[in-house]
């Protein structure tokens, strides 16, 4: 049980993050969460501040902070301030929420390569924001892409590998 660490990420809507990061190796659960905003116990009606984020459970032996990272600005647009897709507003902002200073420095080298591999137009404005708690979101919002394989989603793989030259 040592390997299983925990990374707090959003960018987007969650749905579409947290649907295509369950596919992932090492992934071992997912669940959507608030966090990063100003009042306790958050709701999808009332989370001023808050990021739509996910929670990714893994095993530290099948993938690391540094490959969910590259994972993750593969499948969203991190140069667009508060908006992802239709989304618009701070709820949809890209924001990694480091948990110690290993992983800001990991974020901090992942933010470097994804803006020196000019893969997109503009420059990357994923916000570190230190991990303070989280809170699930609602049950109808868990799983929302395995209860309507239909749903609204803004994530998609725009690219290969970050590592890869």
């Amino acid at each position: 049980m040592n390997d299983i660490k925990k990374a707090y990420i959003a960018g987007g809507c969650f749905w579409g993050m947290e649907d295509l990061f369950r596919k992932r190796p090492g992934i071992v659960d997912t669940e959507v969460i608030y966090l990063g905003g100003e009042n306790e116990n958050p709701t999808y009606e009332n989370h001023p501040g808050h990021a739509e984020g996910i929670e990714l459970v893994y095993n530290a032996s099948e993938t690391n902070f540094k490959e969910i990272l590259d994972y993750f600005f593969r499948i969203h647009n991190p140069t667009t301030v508060n908006q992802q897709g239709n989304d618009i507003g701070s709820s949809y902002r890209s924001a990694i929420f480091y948990q110690n200073e290993e992983e800001k420095n990991v974020a901090q080298e992942v933010i470097e390569m994804v803006d020196d591999s000019n893969r997109y137009e503009n420059k990357v404005v994923t916000t570190l924001e230190p991990f303070t708690k989280a809170w699930p979101a609602e049950e109808y919002h868990q799983d929302y892409l395995l209860k309507k394989p239909n749903g609204y989603t803004c994530h998609y793989e725009r690219f290969g590998s970050f590592f890869e030259k």
